[in-house]
C-alpha cells in the first residue's frame, strides 16, 4: 500500500470513528449531573403520509407524523429518561409537529419550536435558508444551541431531523437513526465536546428492559 493509499485508509477511518459510540450505560450515567445537549432525531414517522406543505405548521394533514411505532418509542425513551432520573432543562424542537410530539412524548412537558431545528431540507418551501448538501448556515444555528450551556444541574434537549444533524456535524452523522441522540458535553469557554450516541436499545438496556 503507497503512502497515499495509506493516507486515504487514516482519514477515512477518522471520519467513521468520528462519531462512534462511547461507553452508552457510563454516558447515560453521566447525564445524572446535567451540563450536556442531547441533540435527537425524532422518531419514527408514517410513511404513508407526504410533506405536502410542510411549513404549514398548523395544517396536521400537510405534513407527517409520527406512527404508533414512533410515539411507542418516545415514549420508551422518555420513561427511561425519568427512570434514571435525568434533569431535562430547556426543550427546543423542530417546528415540524412530528418533532414537537416527539419532544413532548421524551421530555412529558410542553416544548419550544425554533426555526434553527426545522427541516432544513424543505427550507426553500418556506423562504428559510437555500438548502444544499453542505447548509453552512442552518449547521452553525444548530451548533449554536449546541454550543450553548445548559442551565445548572440539567440537560438541554432537542429534537430536529436527520438532515439538520448533517447539516450541523457533517455527513458522517447521516448515518443517525431515528430516536437516537447525539450526545455533546458543554464547556463555557467553547464548543461542546461530543461526547458519545444514545439509541433506544441504550435506553432500554440502561434500564433492564
Amino acid at each position: 500500500m503507497n503512502v497515499l493509499c495509506r493516507l486515504a485508509l487514516v482519514a477515512l477511518l477518522a471520519g467513521i470513528s468520528r462519531y462512534a459510540a462511547a461507553d452508552t450505560p457510563d454516558l447515560i450515567s453521566s447525564l445524572k449531573q446535567g451540563g450536556y445537549v442531547l441533540i435527537f432525531r425524532h422518531t419514527a414517522t408514517d410513511d404513508s403520509q407526504k410533506d405536502v406543505y410542510p411549513f404549514k405548521f398548523d395544517d396536521m394533514s400537510a405534513q407527517r407524523q409520527l406512527s404508533d411505532k414512533g410515539r411507542d418509542m418516545a415514549r420508551q425513551i422518555g420513561t427511561a429518561v425519568r427512570e434514571q432520573a435525568i434533569a431535562i432543562g430547556e426543550v427546543y424542537t423542530s417546528r415540524l409537529n412530528r418533532a414537537v410530539e416527539a419532544g413532548r412524548l421524551i421530555s412529558g412537558r410542553e416544548v419550544k419550536p425554533v426555526d434553527a431545528l426545522t427541516d432544513s431540507s424543505n427550507a426553500s418551501a418556506s423562504g428559510m435558508a437555500n438548502p444544499t448538501g453542505a447548509n453552512a448556515k442552518a449547521g452553525q444555528a444548530v451548533r449554536q444551541l449546541v454550543d450553548a450551556p445548559p442551565k445548572a444541574g440539567t440537560n438541554t434537549f432537542l429534537v430536529t431531523h436527520k438532515t439538520n444533524i448533517a447539516d450541523a456535524f457533517g455527513k458522517e452523522a447521516g448515518n443517525v437513526q431515528e430516536g437516537e441522540a447525539f450526545v455533546y458535553k458543554a464547556n463555557g469557554s467553547g464548543p461542546a465536546t461530543f461526547a458519545g450516541r444514545i439509541k433506544l436499545a441504550d435506553w432500554n438496556a440502561k434500564a433492564g428492559r
